[in-house]
């Protein structure tokens, strides 16, 4: 595995199928967004070298970064961080599904989907919503 593979287990576990049972026993919103701030408390912080302008997400209000790069694997690896703890959390969530994977199941994973089952966008505000995107915008804008 890469040194990026290695970075970061996101993606590996927790995967998407964990993240919607942890979401469908966190009943009610307070309990939901608790849920994805102690997910973003899992997710290791990027050295110094990533949290620089050319990893810099763009369309996120908050700082956040992305460094992503394909293993000998063919599977991409990415590692991504903010500096919001509720956006760090909803990094998780999008690595649990598309992290350590190859490029076309990167592209084909229902991320709608997965969000309308987590029912995320109804208790996101338009600006985390669309921060929420350009993460996984960005993700699959480096998985060719």
């Amino acid at each position: 595995m890469s040194n990026l593979a290695t970075y970061t287990q996101i993606g590996l576990e927790p995967n998407a199928d964990s993240i919607c049972q942890q979401f469908a026993a966190a009943h009610g919103w307070e309990n939901q967004y608790r849920l994805i701030i102690q997910l973003g408390k899992q997710l290791p912080v990027l050295p110094d070298e990533w949290q620089q302008e050319e990893f810099r997400l763009k369309g996120c209000e908050s700082q956040a970064w992305l460094k992503g790069e394909k293993g000998e694997d063919g599977c991409w690896h990415f590692a991504c961080d903010s500096d919001a703890r509720i956006v760090r959390g909803l990094i998780v969530i999008v690595l649990a599904a598309l992290n350590h994977r190859p490029a076309a199941a990167i592209h084909s994973f229902n991320m709608e989907g997965y969000f309308s089952e987590l029912r995320l966008e109804k208790h996101l505000s338009p600006s985390r919503g669309n921060g929420l995107r350009a993460i996984v915008l960005a993700i699959r804008g480096q998985a060719v």
